[in-house]
Order: structure tokens, then C-alpha cells, then sequence
């Protein structure tokens, strides 16, 4: 499960990328859930991780999808697409 966190966490910065990407803002409206979604499956994944193995996949998968959600709302309030 952390796999697929660490790829959903890959996926949400490459779509916060093309978001940043002038005259394709709007992008991040689509974005921002599919981080969300990520963000929620990698805090599960660390959550219900056994003790010994190791998290930092998980970790990497939220701190990637966080910093998606953010950067992208940023993007919307520069862009004016949030008031």
C-alpha cells in the first residue's frame, strides 16, 4: 500500500507541475482532489503499516500530496480561480 501512496504522491507533484504551467491553472482544479485522495491513502497506509517495517514510502506519499494540495491552492488564489 505504501507503493501505491509513493506513486500517488509522484502523480499529484507532476500534476501540480503542469498546473504551474501558464494558461493550464484550471488543471489544478482537477488536481487538488486527486491529491486529496492521495493524501487520505497514504496517511492509511502509515497508519496500518506493521511496526516492523519501515514507513518512509507512506511518508514521502503524504508529504508529496500535501505539498500538491498546497502549492495548488496557491496557484488558484494567484490565478484569481479562487475568491
Amino acid at each position: 500500500m505504501q507503493i501505491i501512496s509513493l506513486i500517488w504522491g509522484i502523480l499529484a507533484i507532476i500534476g501540480m507541475l503542469i498546473g504551474f504551467i501558464p494558461c493550464l491553472g484550471a488543471y489544478n482544479w482537477l488536481n487538488i482532489p486527486f491529491a486529496a485522495i492521495g493524501l487520505i491513502i497514504s496517511i492509511i497506509s502509515v497508519v496500518n503499516e506493521r511496526p516492523d517495517e519501515s514507513k518512509s514510502s507512506g511518508t514521502a506519499g503524504i508529504i508529496m500530496c500535501a505539498s500538491a494540495i498546497i502549492f495548488g491552492v496557491f496557484r488558484l488564489m494567484l490565478g484569481g480561480g479562487i475568491l
